[in-house]
């Protein structure tokens, strides 16, 4: 199988410099046109069709400040780069744009940062300078906020926060325009601007969809009417987030409805909260054919340690609750997501323009290791560095603007642990992923590793261990390899019955051993069908009002799905099962329920009916993945019963959350 695996790998590589050659043999201007593979301690193959007008871009918005702070990068020697050798680093190593972002005034009325790179123009301009002279291009990120602008918060600039409405659109129309003026003035290679960032739920301290839209009327055309008059051309771009959502189509629908000019829509896929690849490119896909637009991946990233870096904490690491960590957390991983990224982009057809990864640049300003006797000085030094240079996600000066997140939980970079080079300031050999898709490497496919497994069994019924197991190849792929279990371990979790067991097994992969354990549940039975909502029939719950629905993202507790709620109106609905021939005895029902801003007394409602006697346990939300257990237990059914299980929500406009993992089993 391995020997098979090795030879598909050759076939790749082959085929992908066919495909880059013309049939007469003459290779095509590629900046990496060699069909040779490198050679690599990670394994890659070449990304077909792949051409250098494909964005390969990297934000390195923060580089300054770490600089400031101290930081020292250094080449795959060893030696340590100026400004300059740093960037050309970058484009050695395959990348050929640079995104950095903007923000109005990162800084409280004493002029201190509010931290996270302190991204003003000034800041902007100096990166854009040192991409340019690397022979890099520019995508100028235009937040259109004082600080960090996302999903979760739109704020108006202080400057604007008082503007009326029609002042703001003259307002936002003039830094524009003053922006891309300087640019152009300085020589900085901007060939692409973002109006916003992440834009799903508002836009420069807006949030009504039709004043949304109005601004980024009038931010597309400064930006456009800005180019012109420097006599440059530029792309403008949207960016949005959630690609995995239904809603992402909505917002390019609201666009065209509005009049909105922009030549790509931009998103934000991180796999750890985004869906799948394939999920990613059919929604790419049908924006690009449905309203003719380019489409990119504006921002991903991967881990390739689990490890902190700084003392700040990580914003995901092998044990974050609520995310899908489908890759190894590993250099490879970490290569093989890049990889998969592009490639879906890539897939997209002729309107896939690229892909840029987030933050690779930013690692500790001193390392941090817990264990150390020094450990609380090195926290108490990158303190200092954070707040005096902004090279933390952000200072305690933010909190005279954003006081209920940057305000409370300021402080280092939760990303140390996705970039691109290690603590110490080495480049990983991620790094040079953006040339290793053209050229692919000479690794030859071998097993990474084999991990534990989960396994599960009906009460009742004899145990039936898996013949094979999955082992993880350094491609990202994975193999069935044959294992054998501890057959006493398995006779004695069979005999106890209901209940969490731990079973021992060897795989074997032509005499190459691996030791591993299966976590085996044997459960008893749940009478709810499709009770986590990951079966296609969703015929058997009738669900009833609105904001509600099935849907693939990170509001899963469990699986790929989960029942969604959200609405920018009060949220009200019901989903209920009958429960067809429940046999007669004492049962327990039980589902898990996450979410937030649910507003003033809402109903989130667990329930049963026997006969027409409802039986109820009441809940509530707090916050995401923070997982609520309802409760109805000592419910008796009598045989033949008509018996139907459900939730009801009432709650107020934009609260939102999802049910997971109902059950109704035999109580014991």
């Amino acid at each position: 199988m391995e020997k098979t695996l090795k030879k598909t790998a050759v076939l790749l590589i082959l085929t992908a410099a066919l495909m880059l050659t013309g049939c007469n043999g003459s290779v095509r201007k590629y900046s990496f046109e060699g069909s040779n593979p490198e050679d690599s301690e990670i394994y890659v193959s070449p990304v077909a069709g792949l051409t250098d007008d494909f964005f390969r871009g990297v934000d390195i918005s923060s580089y300054l400040s770490q600089i400031e702070s101290g930081v020292e990068y250094r080449d795959f020697e060893g030696n340590q780069l100026d400004e300059s050798g740093f960037f050309k680093l970058l484009a050695e190593c395959g990348v050929n744009a640079v995104r950095v972002r903007i923000w109005n005034d990162p800084k409280d009325k004493d002029g201190n940062s509010y931290g996270g790179g302190h991204n003003d123009m000034d800041t902007a301009v100096a990166i854009g300078k040192l991409a340019t002279e690397a022979g890099l291009q520019v995508l100028a990120d235009f937040h259109c906020s004082d600080f960090w602008a996302d999903p979760s918060k739109q704020k108006s600039p202080k400057e604007w926060a008082h503007y009326t409405f029609d002042n703001k659109n003259s307002a936002l129309s003039e830094f524009l325009k003053t922006s891309m003026d300087r640019f152009y003035s300085e020589g900085v290679n901007v060939t692409m601007v973002q109006v916003g960032n992440e834009i799903n739920n508002g836009f420069a301290g807006e949030t009504v969809r039709e004043r949304i839209n109005s601004l980024l009327v009038t931010g597309t055309n400064a930006v456009r009417e800005a180019a012109k008059s420097n006599g440059k051309s530029v792309s403008v771009a949207l960016h949005y987030t959630n690609p995995e959502s239904s809603n992402l189509l909505d917002y390019a629908r609201d666009l065209k409805k509005a009049g909105v000019e922009y030549d790509v829509f931009a998103v934000s896929y991180y796999p750890f909260w985004h869906g799948t690849t394939e999920r990613l490119t059919e929604q790419l896909k049908n924006i690009a054919e449905n309203y003719g637009k380019k489409v990119m991946v504006a921002e991903t990233s991967y881990l390739y340690t689990p490890d902190d870096g700084d003392g700040q904490g990580n914003s995901v690491s092998s044990d974050t609750a609520g995310v899908v960590l489908d890759y190894d957390i590993s250099v490879q991983g970490q290569a093989n997501e890049v990889r998969a990224v592009i490639n879906a982009v890539k897939n997209v057809g002729d309107a896939g323009i690229g892909v840029f990864y987030w933050e690779p640049a930013w690692i500790p300003v001193r390392v941090y290791n817990p264990d150390s006797p020094n450990a609380a000085d090195v926290l108490e030094q990158n303190k200092v560095s954070w707040e005096t240079f902004g090279s933390g996600w952000a200072s305690s000066y933010s909190k005279t603007y954003d006081p209920n997140d940057a305000g409370k939980y300021y402080g280092g970079s939760s990303w140390d642990n996705q970039a691109l080079f290690d603590f110490e300031g080495r480049p990983l050999e991620s790094l040079k992923i953006f040339r290793y898709v053209f050229s692919g490497t000479a690794k030859e496919l071998e097993i990474v590793k084999v991990d534990n497994i989960r396994y599960e069994s009906g009460i009742g019924a004899a145990v039936q261990m898996p013949s094979t197991v999955p082992a993880l190849m350094n491609s990202g792929d994975t193999k069935d390899i044959a294992v054998i279990w501890n057959s006493e371990q398995v006779n004695k979790a069979e005999s106890a019955g209901a209940g969490t067991y731990e079973i021992a097994g060897t795989a074997d992969d032509g005499g190459v051993k691996y030791e591993l354990v299966c976590i085996l549940e044997i459960k008893k039975i749940n009478y709810i069908k499709n009770y986590g909502f990951e079966d296609a029939d969703m015929s058997m719950w009738e669900i009833n009002g609105n904001g509600v629905g099935k849907e693939a993202d990170n509001n899963k507790r469990s699986g790929e799905y989960s029942l969604k709620f959200w609405d920018n109106v009060p949220v009200s609905f019901t989903a209920e099962q009958k429960i067809i021939g429940l046999p007669a005895g004492r049962y327990e029902l039980g589902a898990y329920l996450q979410g937030g801003s649910a507003g003033s007394n809402p109903i989130f409602e667990l329930y049963i009916t026997v006969n027409g006697e409802r039986f109820a346990a009441q809940s509530g939300v707090t916050s995401w993945q923070n997982w609520d257990n309802p409760v109805v237990d000592g419910i008796d059914v009598p045989e033949g019963a008509e018996v139907t299980v459900g939730v009801k929500v009432e709650a107020a406009a934009e609260a939102w959350g999802a049910w997971d993992d109902f059950y109704l089993y035999e109580a014991e």
